[in-house]
């Protein structure tokens, strides 16, 4: 696994091998384990990976766009929320039994928090390009777009996407993606065959486009690094398949 150089930190630099661990949510942030520093003597030799920042590079103001909220079903941790900026932030890098995988959330902030990050939203590495092309189709045709999360069937319990907006983490099958005459409403499918709507996302040209690139930006990223992450653990492990 490489663990962040300090909880809540985009900084990568070390590595080390050990079990799959997604961390604790903290403050609606994914915080993970500090490094154990001289645990593993490897760990001093390993070179760095570069810091992609997702926080700084993603970000998207929502403050001339049509108002949005979050928290929006009744199960909701928190009242509803304005939607001032969202992001992406890298939340874990891991790499085990020789695959490398990566946790982001996608956050937002609101004056009413007091900009404090809230994730709405975590997700693996290949979730960005398939709600890129969902949000862009729904938004654009107007018509109600039922994004399915199908699950990886070697590993059940691995999640694929969750939801912080019940939660700490409630797991996801599906996404719906409902366009409006301002907003596009992200809801999800409950067991009743419910809708439970989590949040908004503007439906204007300028939102969609910005987030077309967001969402560019961060798949390129996130490749790079799993990239990184396997270049290294081949150094450390040459028989390791990647």
């Amino acid at each position: 696994m490489i663990y962040f150089d300090k909880p809540a930190s985009n900084s990568l630099s070390r590595i080390t091998v050990s079990a799959f661990s997604m961390g604790r949510r903290i403050r609606g942030k994914i915080a993970t384990r500090a490094s154990p520093l001289g645990a593993n003597p490897a760990m001093a030799e390993s070179p760095a990976i570069t810091d992609r920042n997702l926080e700084a590079t993603t970000n998207i103001s929502l403050k001339r766009e049509p108002a949005c909220f979050a928290f929006l079903s009744a199960r909701s941790i928190s009242s509803p929320m304005p939607i001032d900026s969202i992001n992406l932030d890298l939340a874990s890098a891991d790499y085990f039994d020789g695959r490398a995988s990566l946790w982001t959330a996608l956050e937002m902030r609101s004056a009413v928090g007091n900009d404090h990050p809230t994730a709405l939203l975590g997700f693996d590495e290949t979730f960005v390009r398939p709600f890129a092309r969902a949000l862009i189709e729904a938004a654009t045709t107007r018509a109600t777009y039922r994004m399915t999360i199908l699950q990886e069937p070697d590993n059940s319990k691995r999640c694929r996407v969750v939801e912080y907006v019940t939660g700490p983490g409630r797991a996801l099958h599906e996404l719906i993606l409902q366009p409006f005459d301002n907003v596009v409403m992200v809801s999800t499918a409950t067991a009743k065959d419910a809708d439970e709507t989590l949040f908004q996302l503007p439906r204007t040209d300028s939102f969609l486009r910005a987030f077309a690139k967001m969402a560019y930006v961060a798949d390129q990223a996130l490749h790079d690094l799993l990239g990184d992450m396997e270049r290294i653990a081949r150094q450390h492990h040459p028989s390791t398949p990647c």
